[in-house]
């Protein structure tokens, strides 16, 4: 169970969302404008901030700007603007996930507990010295990785942008921060250095199809599936 705060200024939306989260469990706060959602993640301390972008006092995306400033609550976009443009502004202001309305309850609510444990993780300030992501077993010290306990001859730079996204894996990095992680600032707008990358890690990790790691164009990539640390299991088939 969490508390959810909703921010959100359509009213049918928000017993939507209310209705579907309580069912599953969880506690739903809400607020119709920014400055009531900034005042409610402040004084209520929510677990996750589910955030729509359509605000009648502030934009969306400056709300998760001002917040990222003084807190990490996990924030999910909600939002009828699907466009990539949109979706890059909003992951590189801070947030967490993006969903476009209309979406499944079930899949927000999956995504909710994602972006808990991505919080968690960081909180915990201490880097795994291996995460495993689907069939990936990645060694942090030794920068080895094995894909179904087969060694994968990656290069420094390869094995710098695989495990950037599996420390955020299950979550969209755009294109600016990874450049900007893997290569530095002055590489923020080279986009063309990640499309070559990502095939030749497609091709080493057998993932032709994209199934694992997953391209949203003009957004950026993401690695499918959430971190393990030794000893857990994936959950599921």
């Amino acid at each position: 169970m969490a508390r959810i705060l909703v921010v959100d200024d359509d009213g049918a939306m928000l017993r939507g969302v209310r209705m579907g989260l309580e069912a599953l469990g969880h506690i739903v706060l809400s607020a119709a404008t920014a400055a009531d959602g900034l005042a409610a993640t402040a004084l209520q301390a929510p677990d996750a901030v589910l955030l729509d972008l359509g605000l009648p006092d502030l934009d969306g995306v400056e709300v998760c700007r001002r917040l990222r400033a003084w807190s990490s609550v996990p924030v999910v976009v909600l939002s009828a603007d699907g466009t990539e443009e949109r979706k890059v502004a909003a992951f590189d202001a801070g947030a967490d996930d993006y969903m476009t309305k209309p979406f499944g309850m079930r899949e927000l609510d999956a995504r909710i507990r994602v972006a808990e444990r991505h919080r968690q993780a960081a909180a915990a300030g201490e880097e795994p010295a291996r995460i495993a992501v689907g069939p990936l077993d990645i060694d942090m010290v030794h920068h080895e990785v094995r894909n179904d306990g087969e060694l994968v001859d990656l290069t420094a730079t390869e094995f710098a942008f695989l495990s950037f996204l599996a420390r955020h894996a299950g979550k969209m990095c755009t294109h600016r921060m990874i450049l900007e992680h893997v290569w530095g600032d002055r590489y923020a707008n080279e986009v063309g250095y990640l499309r070559a990358y990502a095939y030749r890690l497609r091709r080493k990790l057998g993932d032709q199809a994209n199934r694992l790691l997953v391209t949203d164009p003009g957004v950026g990539y993401k690695l499918e599936g959430s971190a393990r640390g030794p000893g857990e299991v994936a959950s599921g088939p």
